[in-house]
């Protein structure tokens, strides 16, 4: 657990130190993300960007547990 937490972490400081090139990248805008604008409400669904944020963390906890 303690191993865990400690690779969350990092990710997180790395994630924080790369802000700038990942806030260019076109996440949340992807082909597949849904997006319905009416007169009184806006509903957005994230479905591509949370397929692909998925896929990555599982990918980084498949190198972590290895």
């Amino acid at each position: 657990m303690p191993r865990i937490l400690i690779a969350i972490g990092l990710i997180l400081l790395l994630a924080g130190l790369c802000w700038p090139l990942l806030s260019r990248l076109p996440l949340g805008r992807l082909p597949g993300d849904i997006l319905i604008q009416r007169q009184n409400f806006t509903v957005y669904i994230p479905i591509t960007t949370c397929v692909l944020a998925s896929v990555i963390f599982s990918f980084v906890m498949w190198i972590i547990r290895r």
